[in-house]
């Protein structure tokens, strides 16, 4: 449409500026947050966000989040969140982007291709930590934004930013500072969208629900009275509070244009758990899952070592969904464990300790953002977006959803094969470049809902 061709033809003139210059530098800040002594970095990061922002005209404040104390009981001062604002109209409405710039740990001993800190274009993708996951979405609405100013079109909305550098590692103080700013800088938004996740195929989509989490730590020796051959978790009474599926829902997974065939090479496995694609995708969405990924404490180094550790410690997580009551699954959880433990008979102790949990979230469909984000998909891509949950968890969607009571959607940018959190992440040039129209075209349909 009109309104928007200036905008995009800006932005295709500058992509290899906002690609070459603006991400590189993004993807070489080494911001890993799950270990604390690299939140030097993680500020570092940070202080890039607020000075490109305030560059823009924004304003912004870097918001106290208390401490945290480390395992050698040194207390240290968590990264700050980044609280930005750019000059409004009261009789706008008020749009606030959420977006992380903390990332997962990588190493080019990993399995890299590539310096994992050094943007590297292979074949029109673009590899590097944090390019997908979320470094890359959240600099796409700052070069959406810049667009706006570049080409001297008033901006239909007002914006706010909220940008932490802990997400990664569990969004520490983050919900209680909601709760503090919910009278103030959140008072006047009106829609809370969220760049955090990507598409479920080669098509363009909004995500409209997310699982929950419950995080035991336990004995390894219990992992096969968990799940059984097909990822059914075998806990009794876990899965009980689970809504049925109804046949209308069930078609909804038909439109879906997910190929098995891709999703096997893009994660390196011969068959999947499940058979059909409708089942797949409701395994990775609809239904609770089991993961077991972490062992502690048990010999892992090269060669061989017979040495019986006296201590170990297996971690898995329950992906739960709406309708499930993580306290409830938790208490059943260690129930479970208690009482195959007690049947083995075995001289040893096991004690089942809970980490990070977090709630399920499912947005509205109905809403004005939805409907907005759907235009805005048929402006850039030519076609109706494709409705997705996520399978993995954002905590933050349902604290927003529930502290702020403002409408929250996901709008996201990156690629079905992206990799997130894996070796060799990217985002492909077509989605970072094609992405950034679309948060334009967004703040441009929201405006006319």
């Amino acid at each position: 449409s009109s309104p928007l061709k200036s905008l995009f033809q800006y932005i295709d003139d500058h992509q290899d500026q906002f690609i070459q210059v603006r991400l590189a530098e993004w993807v070489a800040v080494q911001s890993e947050s799950s270990d604390p002594a690299k939140w030097i970095e993680v500020e570092k990061m940070l202080n890039i966000t607020a000075q490109r922002i305030r560059e823009m005209g924004g304003s912004v404040e870097l918001a106290d989040v208390g401490t945290q104390q480390l395992s050698s009981g040194a207390v240290v001062p968590v990264p700050p969140v980044l609280l930005a604002e750019f000059p409004g109209d009261p009789k706008k409405a008020t749009l606030c982007i959420y977006g992380h710039v903390d990332v997962q740990p990588a190493k080019k001993e990993d399995g890299w291709a590539t310096n994992p800190y050094n943007l590297t274009e292979i074949s029109g993708n673009l590899y590097g930590r944090g390019a997908t996951d979320n470094k890359g979405p959240v600099l796409a609405w700052l070069h959406a934004v810049e667009v706006y100013q570049a080409i001297e079109q008033e901006i239909p909305l007002n914006l706010k930013f909220i940008i932490e550098g802990t997400e990664e590692s569990g969004s520490f103080g983050l919900r209680e500072l909601i709760m503090e700013r919910n009278d103030s800088f959140f008072a006047d938004v009106d829609y809370i969208v969220i760049s955090d996740s990507v598409w479920a195929s080669r098509n363009p989509a909004l995500t409209y629900g997310a699982r929950g989490s419950v995080k035991p730590c336990t004995l390894l020796g219990e992992k096969t009275s968990l799940v059984d051959h097909t990822g059914k978790i075998l806990i009794p009474g876990v899965t009980d509070d689970v809504v049925p599926l109804t046949d209308s829902e069930r078609k909804t997974y038909q439109n879906i244009s997910f190929d098995l065939e891709d999703m096997k090479k893009v994660v390196g496995v011969k068959h999947f758990l499940q058979d059909t694609k409708e089942e797949v995708l409701m395994a990775r969405w609809r239904h609770p899952s089991l993961s077991i990924h972490g062992i502690q404490g048990a010999f892992s180094e090269p060669g061989i070592k017979t040495v019986i550790p006296g201590r170990v410690i297996g971690k898995f997580s329950i992906r739960h969904v709406p309708s499930m009551n993580p306290p409830d699954v938790e208490r059943k959880v260690q129930e479970h464990l208690k009482q195959v433990f007690n049947g083995l008979r075995s001289p040893n102790r096991m004690k089942v300790t809970s980490a990070i949990g977090a709630k399920p979230w499912v947005g509205k469909l109905c809403d004005n953002q939805y409907v907005a984000g759907g235009k805005a998909i048929k402006n850039v891509f030519g076609m109706e977006p494709e409705l997705i949950r996520e399978g993995s968890t954002v905590p933050i969607l349902q604290d927003f959803q529930e502290v702020t009571g403002k409408s929250v959607m996901m709008l996201p940018i990156g690629g079905h094969d992206d990799g997130e959190h894996s070796k060799n992440e990217k985002i492909s040039r077509y989605n970072f470049i094609e992405g950034t129209k679309l948060f334009a075209a967004y703040i441009y349909e929201l405006s006319q809902v």
